[in-house]
């Protein structure tokens, strides 16, 4: 499975970043995800508690079962050891940070799932690495700018990329021809607007945008 998921990875390139969606919408956006061509996602943890570990682990749990087989559900803002233990009993299958913290990167490997740790530094970046990170998640990277990737991917030319925070439809390309492997999108693609309204099926079509700029 782990193999699977790192070439998943690599070959569609878009997770999907889930953050403070009621449970009641996460299936019909996750379907509506499914079917713009998003075959990954990301369950966002709470940083500041306001919804409990063990709910997120329940929604995690949720969408694993309901999409085994179509997509990889994994788990996002993991700050700690134990909210790696516990994406990975409700059947995450990767783990993202926005931060380096060598104890999650190295449990998060122990228990064979995919890593993807945040750094925007030099140091941040190779920290990651030498625990473990199978990519790096280059956060916030659109604050940096294109210039900024360009000059960290030529002495780092080995460490896999992935793309995250401001990451738009219109700038992906300009990313991908500089080295990234892949994406984080949150907001540019779960609009909480038409969540709100129902309207999935303008989820799908900003889904359906998003892949297409890959091609």
């Amino acid at each position: 499975m782990r193999k699977s998921v790192l070439e998943g990875i690599e070959k569609e390139k878009i997770i999907v970043i889930v953050r403070g969606i009621e449970r009641k919408n996460l299936l019909p956006l996750a379907e509506a995800m499914y079917d713009g061509g998003i075959r990954f996602l990301e369950v966002t943890f709470s940083a500041d508690g306001s919804v409990s570990d063990e709910e997120t682990a329940g929604n995690i749990e949720m969408l694993a079962k309901s999409f085994d087989g179509r997509m990889y559900i994994g788990a996002g803002t993991v700050l700690r050891v134990n909210q790696v233990e516990l994406a990975y009993s409700a059947g995450s299958k990767f783990i993202i940070s926005p931060d380096t913290y060598p104890e999650v990167i190295q449990k998060t490997r122990e228990l064979n799932m995919v890593s993807m740790p945040g750094a925007i530094t030099p140091g941040e970046i190779q920290t990651a690495c030498r625990a473990g990170a199978d990519f790096v998640k280059l956060f916030p990277i659109a604050n940096m700018g294109i210039e900024y990737f360009k000059a960290l991917r030529a002495p780092l030319s080995h460490v896999k990329f992935i793309a995250v925070g401001g990451i738009n439809e219109k700038n992906m390309p300009d990313y991908l021809a500089a080295g990234a492997v892949g994406f984080g999108i949150g907001s540019n693609i779960v609009d909480k607007k038409s969540i709100n309204a129902g309207d999935f099926g303008a989820i799908r079509n900003l889904a359906k945008r998003y892949t297409a700029a890959l091609k």
